[in-house]
């Protein structure tokens, strides 16, 4: 599958309940790094891979995020940005957004708004071209999976299991990147129920019917910014990656 088979939505609508004393007048995406917005330079990294139109799901201070990107900050990119009138969880999102955009696409790129992995866009979509694959997350492979949603693959590396964030279990393990690539048929079957999400609900039911849904393990950077001392860390982790951005 090639990019202009596939439309990338940045999911960057949620409160930020951690940072609230550091971002009180901001949506945790809008959180200052080195010099710009985090989630334009989401914006820039997947210009980099050859997208010119990205989807933004807001809502928490959405107007922060729709006056930035009204001024086309990231040249060649088209940002459209579609508010949610109430939460509608991860995967309810989605889904609006899709509808309100009246889009179509065989695939749909999403990715979360406060946090920045490095892929090989190109190789990710190529996974698409097997057309037995209904979805891939992507997945790190790190040496404490409390503090993140963990996956659980057969030996065919395909997804078994998604399972929260749990600060009790430990170990190395893959962890979800927040990255998913889904063909328009999974998401045709999404239930109409809203709030909907990804982790509680969406992948559990996919798995129980049998779709497949295959992990692609990569070995980069990554930066969540959901804690004061993650965000801290985001100046510097922009600089060391700036060959990565357009």
């Amino acid at each position: 599958m090639l990019v202009r088979d596939v439309q990338p939505v940045i999911l960057a609508g949620g409160r930020g309940t951690r940072l609230l004393r550091r971002l009180p007048h901001l949506p945790k995406p809008m959180a200052p790094a080195a010099g710009r917005p985090f989630v334009e330079w989401i914006v820039r990294n997947l210009a980099r891979g050859g997208f010119s139109r990205v989807l933004l799901s807001t809502g928490h201070l959405a107007d922060r995020i729709e006056d930035h990107f009204a001024g086309r900050p990231v040249d060649g990119v088209e940002v459209r940005c579609i508010r949610e009138k109430a939460p509608l969880g991860t995967g309810g999102a989605l889904l609006h957004a899709l509808e309100q955009s009246g889009l179509t696409s065989p695939a749909w790129l999403v990715l979360n708004g406060d946090s920045l992995v490095f892929v090989d866009w190109a190789d990710l979509l190529s996974r698409l071209d097997r057309p037995e694959t209904d979805g891939i997350v992507v997945a790190r492979r790190v040496d404490d999976v409390g503090r993140f949603g963990s996956l659980r693959c057969d030996e065919a590396g395909r997804l078994a299991a998604f399972e929260e964030k749990c600060l009790d279990r430990r170990g190395s393990g893959l962890i979800n990147a927040g990255i998913y690539l889904l063909r328009e048929r999974l998401l045709a079957e999404c239930p109409p129920k809203r709030p909907l999400s990804f982790e509680q609900d969406l992948f559990p039911e996919w798995l129980l019917a049998g779709r497949r849904l295959e992990v692609h393990a990569v070995k980069t950077e990554f930066l969540d910014i959901g804690t004061e001392e993650t965000l801290a860390q985001v100046d510097a982790f922009i600089h060391r990656n700036e060959g990565r951005f357009r």
